[in-house]
């Protein structure tokens, strides 16, 4: 019997990776949205938090970006 699930495949570099997963440790059980872990580089979440994840490495890239000082 075949079961399929709905979601999308994300590719990124190692560092990226981890943050990903780091994310989703940090959420309570019902509400961790990785499918599967494919390789260092590769995993299938769940499709409706794409946003949530996209808004997480913005405000994580924000955080992490120097302002040289005027």
């Amino acid at each position: 019997m075949v079961n399929a699930t709905k979601g999308l495949l994300i590719s990124c570099d190692i560092p990226m990776a981890q943050f990903i997963i780091n994310l989703n440790a940090s959420l309570p059980a019902s509400q961790k949205f990785i499918i599967h872990i494919l390789d260092s580089t590769h995993m299938f979440v769940q499709s409706h938090v794409s946003d949530m994840i996209r808004s997480a490495i913005s405000d994580f890239r924000e955080q992490n970006s120097y302002e040289k000082p005027s």
